[in-house]
């Protein structure tokens, strides 16, 4: 059954920046290329089957490898989202909630619960959303609280929590300025803090303006996604 499947915003991030699909080699870095790089549907759908199988690749020699079991349930949430597909958008969820199951402080699995949810309520609408995938904001916002707490000693966590609060509530600028000024402070031991903590640094001028809805709209562009077309 095919659906207008949402954006899954935090799962494109959790990949490390990659410069140019040439040098993509690892499933991270070539969902990263379809996340903020990738400007047509073709392209991303691509480097997202390119992703599927190198993460099948290290998953058949490395049975329940953490890493490749993480990046291939993101990369069929992408492939949810393009293919509007819904049987895929289900499977991403379980996989994302049986991660977090395994280890229960695992903030990566965290924020990619909450950006399933929460992606999902700003494209499709809460009640569409809850009623044809079962996405719940209380459910989206616990995780997305649990992963920030979590992930509290890099830039990434808070800076995502900031883009994705914001957008969700352009009402609550309190919480996503919070968020969005422990982003700015925090450290960034990857290109991905550091990617997130200048999106944040972004956002802050709108959010200390207390101008949500401004906020909210740069969020988007900000957000993984933000480039492709249509």
């Amino acid at each position: 059954m095919s659906i207008r499947y949402p954006m899954l915003a935090c799962m494109a991030a959790m990949a490390a920046i990659a410069p140019t699909s040439a040098m993509a080699t690892t499933p991270r870095e070539l969902l990263t290329i379809a996340a903020f790089q990738a400007t047509d549907k073709a392209r991303a759908l691509a480097l997202i089957g390119q992703a599927i199988a190198e993460s099948d690749r290290i998953l058949a020699s490395q049975a329940g490898d953490r890493e490749a079991t993480l990046q291939r349930s993101i990369a069929i949430g992408y492939r949810a989202k393009l293919t509007r597909n819904r049987a895929d958008a289900g499977t991403s969820l379980r996989m994302f909630e049986a991660l977090a199951a395994r280890d229960p402080r695992d903030a990566e699995a965290q924020m990619v619960i909450a950006g399933w949810h929460l992606d999902a309520i700003d494209q499709l609408g809460g009640f569409i959303a809850r009623t044809v995938l079962g996405a719940k904001t209380q459910a989206g916002e616990a995780a997305l609280a649990r992963a920030t707490a979590l992930g509290s000693q890099r830039a990434f966590f808070p800076g995502l929590a900031a883009m994705m609060q914001i957008r969700l509530n352009t009402g609550d600028v309190v919480k996503a300025r919070q968020w969005a000024e422990a982003a700015a402070l925090a450290p960034t031991p990857t290109p991905l803090d550091a990617l997130m903590q200048r999106n944040a640094i972004a956002i802050l001028p709108a959010l200390r303006a207390n101008n949500g809805k401004a906020a909210a709209a740069l969020a988007r562009k900000l957000l993984p996604f933000g480039r492709l077309a249509g």
